[in-house]
């Protein structure tokens, strides 16, 4: 069996160089060496994910509670900020505070104990359910010699910061199976998770690879590049990834973007669902890909009169008042995960579903048809029951369209979507063919770090550290602070949730594991050299914490970029 301590070897290694070619090279090579179960956990720890994607259960463990149990197996320290001065980031720390114990232990650890007592840890509930948790931890890391202790520190906080990136563990995992990227990405976005598509491509004939090969196609050895995909069955009970939106700046940049060939739709300001209807059975999966069937009843009622046995629907919830006006996002989101009281907030805070797309009918994924034909099949399923979808047109001009834009935010909608007729469903994707426009500026961003208050915020958590994604370094960026928007409650809830996810603390910052996302309002970016990516957010305020949404689908550097390219007025750079 392999050791974990090899693993934490090889991810030293990526650590230290800055070729995306060498890291794909080094990971892939590694998962080969390894067996088809070490390989599948392997690949999801590396990327900084302790669990397969779309569990809902964690592991909730914070980076205080690791520096105390390692603190505690040293035999006290009282080294703590020279430490952190000293480290780079809390793996590091972790590792320094290991290697004061003498003698450092042999390596004894395997992958594949690892990834068994992180989902052990994942799935302990009930009575005492933080120090049973806890004394797992504290058994594994007594075990970890320093390297082994700085990655498994590094995996429980989700911030590896080696550059191996989701898109670079593809083209590792290519590697290992032999395959192209563009192949081995197309079943990533089927399957959703790194580990379990590992798992497909290593097992020779199970119909787990069968499916994944009808994803791929018969010529897997080889490129295809004018033949469209072959159609793929549907999966069964098994969400697919969603596809997201990239923003524009106005109605005129979707028209050049999608040639004019487009559809307009009220964006929705709501939960994203995905609906699996197979037979007389409905379950309802979140953005994060988790079930959520329990919590929303009314939809469950409403799939029961569509025509469709067999199909996958991408829609929203959103919330609605008394007059059916929609609220806000986080009024919706007190539905989500809600398992007791259903009957009654089923009164208090009504919900409503829209249908959008439609990913799978009868037996076959439709993602590789365009989306005016998936269009015309979910309208056609909607009017046989006469179910409401979103609204829509498709513009002839920009005028037509700028009209359509003023309807929908006059009607308390966040904006509209604009999709080309002609595009693809890609899963997980952010790609050309979905645009968002919406009235304010927005982004989501992680929160990493936040700032002790004072005055009348004394005692919270209130100045917010926040960072978007960068995706070619692996790694989180920051491009701003704010403690606007949030009132008194806000604050006391998000300093209980922080600390929680703390990791260190150094001159009045705490710094914690990045897990919350929040949408932040913005009136423009400048150039600063005071942050990573060179660009802040000015007058930013928080709107709203997207609990739907993982950092993994926040908002990257490059959009920042982006955004800052569209603005018209480029504000003087912060000194």
């Amino acid at each position: 069996m392999a050791s974990f301590h090899d693993f934490a070897v090889v991810c030293q290694a990526l650590g230290q160089t800055n070729s995306r070619l060498q890291i794909a090279e080094l990971a892939g090579e590694f998962l080969v060496s390894l067996d088809i179960d070490e390989a599948a956990i392997a690949a999801r720890l590396m990327v900084g994910r302790a669990l397969e994607q779309g569990v809902e259960k964690r592991t909730q463990i914070s980076g205080r509670a690791v520096w105390r149990i390692v603190t505690e197996i040293v035999g006290g320290d009282d080294r703590g900020e020279d430490i952190f001065a000293a480290a780079a980031d809390f793996g590091e720390a972790i590792e320094i505070l290991l290697r004061s114990r003498n003698p450092d232990p042999e390596p004894t650890l395997t992958i594949l104990e690892i990834g068994r007592r992180i989902g052990e840890i994942a799935e302990i509930e009930g009575r005492n359910s933080r120090g049973r948790k806890l004394a797992v931890l504290r058994d594994l890391f007594a075990q970890a010699n320093a390297l082994e202790g700085k990655y498994l520190a590094k995996i429980l906080i989700g911030e590896m910061r080696h550059g191996m990136s989701e898109g670079l563990m593809l083209e590792a995992i290519a590697r290992m199976a032999a395959r192209p990227v563009a192949e081995i990405r197309r079943a990533h976005m089927l399957e959703g998770d790194l580990g379990r598509l590992v798992r497909n491509l290593r097992t020779p004939g199970s119909t787990a690879t069968a499916a994944t090969n009808d994803a791929l196609g018969d010529e897997a050895a080889t490129p295809r590049a004018a033949q469209p995909a072959a159609p793929a069955a549907l999966p069964q009970n098994k969400p697919l990834r969603p596809m997201l939106a990239a923003p524009v700046a106005n109605m005129a940049e979707a028209f050049r973007v999608l040639d004019g060939d487009l559809a307009l739709e009220h964006k929705l300001d709501g939960a994203r669902v995905q609906i699996h209807r197979d037979g007389g059975s409905v379950r309802i999966f979140s953005r994060r890909l988790n079930e959520v069937t329990a919590s929303l009843p009314e939809v469950v009622e409403a799939m029961a009169n569509l025509p469709a046995r067999h199909a996958i629907f991408d829609g929203e919830v959103i919330a609605i008042d008394q007059s059916g006006r929609p609220l806000a996002f986080q009024e919706v989101m007190r539905r989500f995960g809600r398992r007791r009281d259903i009957d009654r907030l089923r009164i208090e805070q009504p919900i409503r579903l829209f249908l959008f797309d439609l990913m799978g009918l009868e037996g076959q994924l439709l993602i590789d048809m365009p989306y005016a034909e998936r269009y015309a099949a979910l309208n056609g399923i909607a009017e046989a029951a006469g179910f409401r979808l979103a609204e829509r047109i498709i513009p002839t001009s920009t005028i037509e369209a700028d009209q359509f834009y003023a309807h929908a935010t006059a009607a308390g909608f966040e904006g509209v979507m604009a999709k080309g007729l002609t595009s693809p469903y890609t899963p997980g994707a952010r790609g050309r063919g979905w645009l968002k426009i919406k009235t304010a500026r927005t982004l989501d961003l992680v929160i990493v770090a936040a700032d002790w208050g004072y005055g009348r915020r004394h005692g919270w958590l209130s100045n917010y550290h926040l960072a978007a994604r960068d995706d070619r370094a692996g790694s989180l960026v920051e491009v701003g602070k704010t403690f606007k928007g949030l009132t008194d409650a806000d604050f006391q809830e998000m300093t209980e949730r922080l600390l929680t996810l703390k990791i260190e603390e150094s001159r009045g910052t705490v710094h914690v594991r990045p897990e919350v996302v929040v949408e932040v309002a913005y009136s423009d970016i400048q150039r600063s050299p005071r942050y990573a990516g060179g660009m802040a957010l000015r007058f930013a305020r928080i709107v709203g914490v997207r609990s739907d949404k993982s950092p993994d689908d926040a908002d990257t550097i490059a959009n920042v970029a982006a955004a800052f390219d569209r603005q018209m007025v480029k504000p003087s750079p912060a000194e």
